[in-house]
């Protein structure tokens, strides 16, 4: 097998080389994208951490009840924060939760558009998928290589990883809701004369909603399961304490943390919830 092996594919020399050329010609863009990804997390961070916690608490527990219209789920969110609060983890609660907004905004804004073009190609669709696959299986820890290499430690290497694992979602799902469109319904926009973005707007869009909604719930879930890897690029949040704890084999920290983190994903699922029932 040796002669096999002298003749190695230069795969990782390849990529090393890749990597090289685009940091030397492309530091203007990669400087561009890390400036409008700082605003973007250091203003949702002020938003998050300038009011009293109990107004932030407020305005969830009243977001909750514009989506759920139930007291139950309400409650369940107004004792779940307050735990935070109890636990002494409302700053690090934030910081985790600006990643994964930041990650949301960037990937809804991408992955929407992607899956609703994908929808109406599907050779756009058959192209994508090997890289979407690519995407979701490559080791997430890999990610953060070239993270480090163009952007340094910080939040911003953190929400990119974030963003290149959990954007195949959003795509995959808006695809899935879009092309599932009736055809029935279609033709029947058609009769009625309607062209391509009215049939997009009023008809596919409307009946793919709750799997968009769903891509959005799976990107808050994978967002956040992403909380403990960006913290290993410097990115501040509920990662720092579970790491410490890893590094300090700290039962207790380690346990009191990722509960922490268990009762935000809690939260955030119950309020994106979908179920029939909302009683």
């Amino acid at each position: 097998m040796e002669w096999l092996t002298d003749h190695k594919i230069p795969v990782g020399k390849t990529a090393k080389s890749v990597f090289d050329w685009l940091q030397h010609h492309g530091a203007w863009f990669f400087d561009g994208l890390a400036e409008w990804m700082e605003r973007l997390i250091d203003g949702i961070l002020w938003v998050l951490q300038s009011p009293h916690p109990l107004i932030i608490v407020a305005v969830f527990v009243g977001l909750t009840w514009y989506l759920q219209r139930s007291w139950k789920i309400c409650l369940l969110v107004f004792l779940g924060f307050l735990f935070i609060i109890n636990q002494d983890y409302w700053e690090e609660m934030t910081e985790s939760l600006t990643l994964v907004l930041s990650s949301c905004l960037v990937c809804m804004a991408i992955g929407v558009p992607i899956g609703i073009a994908a929808a109406h190609r599907p050779r756009l669709y058959q192209f994508l998928q090997p890289l979407l696959d690519l995407m979701q299986t490559l080791p997430t820890f890999v990610y953060l290589i070239p993270a480090i290499v163009f952007f340094g430690v910080g939040m911003v290497p953190g929400l990119l990883a974030t963003v290149i694992f959990v954007l195949p979602a959003p795509i995959r799902l808006t695809y899935l809701g879009v092309s599932s469109t009736p055809t029935p319904l279609l033709e029947a926009a058609e009769a009625f004369g309607a062209k391509g973005w009215q049939k997009l707007v009023k008809v596919e869009l409307p009946y793919a909603l709750p799997q968009i909604m769903a891509g959005l719930n799976q990107t808050i879930m994978l967002s956040l399961s992403m909380v403990v890897i960006a913290a290993l690029v410097g990115a501040n949040g509920l990662g720092v304490p579970v790491m410490r704890a890893l590094g300090q084999v700290n039962t207790a920290l380690g346990f009191e943390s990722g509960f922490i983190i268990v009762v935000v994903a809690i939260i955030l699922d119950r309020m994106l919830h979908l179920g029939k029932d909302r009683t």
